[in-house]
């Protein structure tokens, strides 16, 4: 599949995990594509009280032709729906897992 198909399925993933329906209007949903280097994030900013929220819920890269999940902090799972999008298991890669426990996936190990 073609680097410019895999960054359109990704900024759509991203895209939809940005519009959630959140009730908490104190914390902002942003997000970041640096198509030239290939990195998509999707990050909370904002405050609760007084207390400072501020985290990386999504962040994917493109790395030699295959789909790096750095962090998914969904409950739907990116690699699922990367799959689900029509990109092959041996594109992804699980970044959040060690060398070592990506070997048991059913995924590629980098």
């Amino acid at each position: 599949m073609a680097i410019e198909r895999y960054r359109e399925i990704i900024k759509s993933i991203v895209e939809k995990h940005s519009r959630c329906d959140c009730e908490d209007r104190e914390v902002e949903t942003q997000i970041a594509f640096d198509i030239e280097r290939d990195r998509y994030l999707m990050f909370h900013v904002g405050w609760r009280g007084e207390k400072r929220v501020y985290g990386c819920v999504i962040h994917i890269e493109i790395k030699e032709g295959k789909i790096w999940i750095q962090r998914d902090g969904t409950e739907e799972g990116i690699a699922n729906e990367l799959i689900e999008s029509g990109v092959p298991k041996s594109d992804i890669v699980l970044g959040y897992r060690s060398p070592y426990m990506r070997k048991f996936t059913e995924l590629a190990v980098g």
